[in-house]
């Protein structure tokens, strides 16, 4: 570019370090125009509105986080976080002294192996006959269940036509609901959480994309995230995978390969997963198949075999992967995005869970890497850690909140976890994005080089995230000035 040209924003005395190969590169200057980058070159003369002296630290592509859940995750803000409990009594506890005046009461995060069984008559008692008027859900730990008390459920109404809903020997209702949320909402009716205060965080923690595994999405719920992506409020890049096949989608979204969530207490038959995989490739779409138990893995990969492969299929979670199954994952051409941070703050509950060898089958990594599976780690929040940097501690550690390791054969390095929030959306695990001339101005700057920040995790490295070009500062930088230079031309 010629020196006399003006841009948006220079990021000045950055280095840029070559991920695939772990080096550093020299210093430079990384230019943004209509965001853009137009230049990254030795010290550039390029006058700009607003730069930004990186003082020498790693300057690296947005990190994709490719699996979450937006509204969940958002949601969390107005929930009982239950999630360290460990006895009914304290859960009782922290129930009552959470209750609001008015409304429901919403609590997240209960780990029923660890504290023990819900159902509408122990929320009951746990509640007290002063807030037997108070509607409570609970959620479990893994997403798919939801526990109401008795008031809850009087105000859901008559479920007698509803499926997922657990009843005892004389046929009511025992509170526990199972993958309901979409039939919860439209009862309930739905409140928009805060996606900007989500925004805000995902920023913070140098996050500029999501995929948000979602499955079933409402027509609602896409004009809400629309709504939140074209205001700003929302400024990540967002990739959904819970819309139905031919669903044109806002210019503010993009459609992800088609999500097909399978139950391991309900699995289908090998011919009709088949059949749908099938029914999404003629569609022209790939597919993202929820699999957590073997038995799971074992169907989804007869049900690809059986329909033939298409560029962009992935499996979600493989969390119980037997060794004997590896050749077959990479003859199926799927990436696997998988959830480490489960072992940083569930590995305790897992190990006490499942016994025998397939301890040593959970959550792998490096042995797909050793067969040539494109694999890549994400968060699944809210139900794991959403900070990318404490996924990545996982998976190089691996350990429990006790510090017991998990198959520690697994473990990667750092660096190798790092990569895969640096591919695309549409190739979890593959080619990674760089920062160079024409790529969208999606930018992490650290506060040291990339070695030094990779060291400390799962501490967040994050000094400012660019996001379309327009910088975004991170929580600890809002608490004081940053060396912006903002020039008024």
């Amino acid at each position: 570019m010629r020196s006399a040209e003006s841009v948006d924003l220079v990021l000045r005395d950055v280095t840029v370090p070559d991920v695939e190969r772990g080096t550093d590169s020299p210093r430079v200057d990384v230019a943004v125009r209509g965001g853009r980058i137009v230049a990254v070159e030795p010290r550039t003369s390029l006058t700009a509105s607003q730069e930004y002296d990186g003082r020498g630290a790693a300057l690296l592509p947005g990190l994709h986080d490719h699996h979450l859940h937006l509204l969940a995750t958002a949601a969390l803000a107005g929930s009982v976080d239950c999630s360290d409990v460990s006895s009914l009594v304290e859960l009782g506890d922290l129930l009552r002294a959470a209750a609001p005046t008015s409304g429901w009461l919403r609590a997240v995060g209960h780990h029923e192996s660890r504290v023990g069984r819900l159902t509408r008559d122990v929320l009951d008692d746990l509640l007290g006959p002063g807030l037997a008027g108070t509607p409570v859900r609970v959620r479990d730990h893994s997403g798919a269940l939801w526990v109401l008390n008795s008031a809850g459920l009087d105000l859901l109404g008559d479920l007698s036509q509803s499926t997922g809903v657990e009843r005892d020997a004389a046929g009511r209702s025992t509170g526990r609901l199972w993958r309901l949320d979409r039939e919860l909402g439209v009862r309930l009716g739905t409140v928009a959480p805060d996606l900007a205060a989500l925004g805000e965080h995902l920023a913070d923690l140098g996050i500029s994309g999501v995929t948000d595994a979602t499955p079933d999405l409402s027509g609602e719920t896409v004009a809400l995230l629309d709504s939140a992506r074209r205001t700003g409020r929302l400024p990540q890049r967002v990739m959904l995978l819970g819309t139905p096949d031919g669903t044109g989608l806002p210019a503010s979204l993009s459609t992800g390969p088609a999500k097909i969530h399978l139950r391991d207490h309900d699995l289908p038959s090998v011919d009709d997963l088949s059949s749908a995989v099938a029914a999404h490739h003629g569609a022209g779409r790939a597919v993202a198949v929820h699999c957590l138990g073997s038995d799971a893995l074992v169907l989804t990969l007869s049900a690809l075999e059986t329909a033939g492969p298409l560029p962009g299929d992935r499996i979600e979670h493989a969390s119980v992967v037997p060794p004997v199954l590896l050749p077959r994952i990479r003859e199926a051409g799927v990436a696997v995005v998988t959830q480490p941070g489960f072992v940083s703050v569930r590995g305790d509950d897992l190990l006490r869970d499942i016994e025998g060898v397939e301890r040593e089958w959970l959550w792998p990594w490096a042995g797909l890497d050793a067969v040539g599976v494109p694999v890549c780690g994400a968060s699944d929040a809210p139900h794991g850690p959403l900070s990318p940097w404490e996924v990545i501690a996982a998976a190089s550690t691996r350990r429990t909140p006790s510090g017991r390791v998990v198959a520690g054969h697994e473990q990667v390095t750092p660096l190798r976890a790092l990569r895969g929030y640096l591919t695309a959306p549409e190739q979890p695990g593959g080619q990674l994005r760089r920062v160079e001339p024409g790529a969208h101005a999606d930018l992490v700057l650290l506060r040291s080089g990339l070695e030094e920040a990779l060291a400390s995790v799962p501490v967040n490295p994050v000094r400012l995230t660019v996001l379309g070009g327009r910088v975004s500062r991170s929580g600890r930088d809002r608490r004081r000035s940053l060396p912006l230079v903002v020039r008024c031309w």
